[in-house]
This record gives structure tokens, sequence and C-alpha cells, in this order.
């Protein structure tokens, strides 16, 4: 089984895949894949420099502060880029879900509706925090500014766009509560 894990920028979704990972339960997060695609994909390089000009890249890799400066300003941009990067990750995926023997999966995903990744999944589980929250989380984690946090909001779904597409909702305040409800799912998923 396939169980999708999104969130939007700062609801702690990866925290509650590092939870479920502490349980034994195999966990792909598609950020990382696409990063590492984005560092060593000379196809995919290639492409992202046809669309946003060599700089880019540097000799050490990608310019990721450059990429978000212009992808996060223009819709389009951003999804043009997701065009390139993603069926890489979604291909990785596959051949990483076909080497796994757990009675289920998770597929960590920050735009998993916003790219129809849902589609794949057999569950899909929503990890949502307050507005503020989440605003706080990443300034403090980022060390970005409150505009740079809301731009990346900006360009994903709201929670109220997402809620009914999910199975389960965690509202991630307090990771005691948290973690009592990931425990809870995995007993749910282990038995079915």
């Amino acid at each position: 089984m396939i169980v999708g894990l999104t969130g939007g920028i700062g609801s702690g979704k990866s925290t509650v895949a590092g939870m479920f990972r502490d349980l034994g339960v195999p966990v792909f997060i598609a950020d990382q894949e696409a990063k590492s695609i984005m560092d060593h994909d000379q196809e995919v390089k290639e492409a992202i420099c046809a669309l946003l000009g060599k700089e880019a890249y540097h000799d050490d890799g990608p310019d990721r502060a450059y990429i978000a400066s212009v992808v996060f300003k223009d819709r389009e941009m951003l999804d043009k880029l997701n065009g390139i990067i993603h069926p890489a990750v979604h291909k990785r995926f596959d051949t990483w879900y076909k080497a796994q023997k757990a009675p289920y999966v998770i597929y960590e995903a920050a735009i998993l509706f916003e790219q129809g990744g849902n589609e794949k999944c057999d569950k899909v589980i929503l990890v949502t925090a307050p507005r503020e929250i989440r605003i706080s989380r990443v300034t403090k984690r980022d060390r970005a500014s409150r505009e740079q946090v809301l731009e990346r909001m900006n360009n994903q779904w709201p929670d109220e766009k997402k809620i009914p597409l999910a199975d389960i909702v965690i509202e991630n305040i307090e990771l005691e509560e948290t973690l009592r409800i990931v425990k809870n799912i995995h007993q749910l998923y282990v038995k079915n």
C-alpha cells in the first residue's frame, strides 16, 4: 500500500515522516529525491539551464536561491520547473517502491495534490498546522523572511482545498499528540 504524506510548508510533514520511519516504515521523500536529481542528473540540469538560464547552476551545483527567486514569483516558471523534475522523481519512486517488502510505504511530497501524486496513493495523510505557527517554524528553520515564506505558501494549495481530498488529517501542534496519532495510524495500516 502507498500512503501519501503531504502538508504545506512548515506544517511538520517531515517530522511526521520521521515518526513513521522510526516505526520501521519505509519512507520516500520526494523533495530530497528532487534535490538529488537536480544535483546529479545531467539531462535535468540541461533542461533547467534552458528554462532559467546558465545562472541556475554553478560548478558546485544548482543555485537554489536564484532558482527559488525566479520560480516562486512566476507560477508558469514554477510549473515548467516541476514539469522537468517531477517525472524523474516519479520514476525513482517506482524503482524504490518495487524493492520494498513492508505492508505499506510513505510517499512524502509537499505538493502531492498540486502535482496529481495523490492518484498513485492508496491513502493520503495531510499534516496541517495554524498559519502563524507554520510561518514561525519556517522563518526559524530556513532563516527566511516572512515575505519569502508567504511567497512559498502562496504557491501551494491552501489546507481548505486539500482537507476534503485527504483520508486522514493530522493537526501538528503538540509533538506528543502527533506521535500518538501516527502510532494509531501505523497500527491501522499494518493490519490492512
